[in-house]
């Protein structure tokens, strides 16, 4: 699992951005809640978005050097349901751009084994086609991937494995103070949790359609040049390609590395590229982008 590079300096605009994120939870709970429940909890759908995204920058080594200082920023789990440890040590080894859409070797796949596929059951294949479009990515995908994270980080438990263990251990805490937070607010536990989800789903906007399976490894990444709210919410992590080739590039020079060096990048995944969300929602809201069976596996 590689290490992610440090900064030379402090990035003070995501340090801003992080304490930002946290005053707009604060203010959802306990301003906007009063005012409006139901207005809340989509506002807090996406600070809990954004949250994850810096969660992502965080893992990546920003916005400081020391490891334990961004770490410690992101000990409140606004999104309640992934310890920190556990989310940096699968997506540090989905970097390895090798094993990308590997059912077995890439942590963050929806590609399933073929076998494992034709062993499902009719209703299990149908969940997972529904998974597969863009609205039940949004709408099932947070809980169909929670349970399977789950499922995994119990029996590394019962192995013994201390990451997971740690991880757990570290991550309890940050979410009996959240929700002890959210129970002083005018915002119920449950509208909290509920908006927790909301953001899970709205990053699995981002994540469904970034991976393809290709025989080149190198061309498996997408690239949405999307400029909207979409692309801020996920920190530019839409110019995903620009992210794994760079990926110790802080997130608010990703768009001017794709702009200098757009060919390239092309050139490098093979032209897999969406112009907008927008053409993504309209393509495969309803419809399924790729089956659950992984097309090229087994690998020759």
């Amino acid at each position: 699992m590689a290490e992610p590079t440090r900064p030379e300096s402090p990035e003070w605009g995501t340090f801003v951005l992080i304490v930002a994120c946290y005053a707009a939870w604060l203010a959802v709970v306990f301003l906007l809640a009063s005012w409006s429940p139901w207005l809340a909890i989509p506002a807090m759908g996406l600070a809990a978005a954004l949250h994850s995204s810096l969660t992502h920058e965080a893992l990546h080594g920003h916005p400081f050097s020391a490891t334990w200082l961004n770490e410690a920023m992101m000990a409140l789990p606004l999104t309640l349901f992934i310890p920190f440890n556990r989310f940096r040590d699968l997506h540090l080894a989905h970097h390895q751009d090798a094993n990308l859409t590997d059912p077995y070797d890439d942590p963050e796949t929806n590609y399933l084994d073929p076998q494992v596929w034709s062993g499902l059951s009719g209703w299990q294949k149908r969940l997972y086609t529904a998974n597969n479009t863009l609205l039940g990515r949004v709408v099932l995908g947070p809980a169909i991937g929670q349970a399977a994270f789950l499922r995994d980080e119990w029996r590394g438990a019962l192995r013994g494995d201390k990451a997971v263990l740690l991880a757990w251990a570290m991550h309890l805490p940050g979410v009996a103070v959240v929700l002890w937070i959210v129970a002083q607010s005018a915002m119920p536990v449950g509208a909290f949790i509920a908006s927790a989800y909301i953001g899970l789903g709205l990053v699995k906007i981002r994540t469904f359609l970034e991976h393809r399976a290709h025989e080149k490894s190198r061309a498996r990444t997408v690239i949405v040049e999307d400029r909207g709210l979409l692309a801020f919410l996920f920190l530019n992590n839409n110019l995903h390609v620009v992210h794994h080739m760079n990926p110790a590039a802080p997130w608010y020079r990703l768009p001017a590395l794709y702009r200098s060096g757009k060919d390239r990048y092309l050139a490098c995944n093979e032209a897999y590229v969406y112009r907008s969300y927008g053409q993504i929602f309209r393509e495969y809201f309803w419809h399924a982008k790729d089956p659950v069976a992984h097309p090229l596996w087994p690998k020759s």
